[in-house]
């Protein structure tokens, strides 16, 4: 009687203890704070930029380079935002990040090349044109478009209302920025090509 007793009070304690432990491991990432980034954006080359509740990122002859000029967010991380082309056929939101730390940037590409294409430049000296990873999909002029990308560990993910399009292993693997204008957004920024656009509700959480 006094080992089923005792064995009693173990298997309570771990349907309570082992439970709670589970239970926290699972809301962990819903508890993680939000870092909003909002005004502490600088245009730095090409069209005209506003800095307001929404990022307005004017048509310029070629890129128009946004810089963020507040904290730097720092893998691992989470980012959220929502993008939608103004005016214009390519890349509306061009998303420069560290990947490696500030000197190892790149730039995930969302509608580029022609409007409808989405992957990361540069991984290996090729760009999102030219490596493997790159997809297609249909942007329309005027839609919000909800953009979600995690970087932890070697790992980049990213999401376009909801639906996985970048999940790349980059062990191993060369990462910078393709050369050029879009160097101008590092560590962290925002870019268009003969595109305006707007962005609104960024914002980032350590993961």
């Amino acid at each position: 009687m006094k080992r089923r007793k005792w064995m009693g009070l173990f298997g309570g304690f771990c349907v309570v203890g082992c439970g709670g432990k589970k239970a926290a491991v699972s809301t962990r990432m819903a508890d993680l704070p939000w870092t909003k980034m909002q005004d502490e954006w600088e245009g730095v080359s090409g069209g005209a930029v506003e800095v307001g509740e929404e990022l307005s990122i004017g048509w310029g002859e070629g890129l128009t380079n946004v810089r963020w000029k507040g904290q730097v967010p720092a893998a691992p991380f989470e980012l959220e935002l929502k993008a939608k082309r103004v005016n214009g056929t390519d890349f509306f939101c061009a998303l420069t990040f560290p990947a490696r730390g500030p000197e190892q940037c790149v730039s995930l590409i969302v509608g580029g090349w022609g409007g409808s294409l989405v992957g990361i430049s540069s991984i290996d000296g090729k760009d999102a044109s030219e490596n493997e990873i790159q997809k297609i999909r249909t942007f329309e002029t005027d839609v919000w478009y909800q953009i979600r990308l995690a970087r932890e560990g070697e790992s980049i993910k990213v999401w376009i209302d909801g639906e996985k399009f970048i999940d790349v292993d980059t062990t191993g693997k060369t990462l910078s920025l393709r050369q050029g204008g879009i160097e101008e957004c590092a560590p962290f920024g925002l870019a268009t090509w003969q595109t305006s656009a707007r962005i609104k509700d960024i914002r980032w959480r350590r993961l």
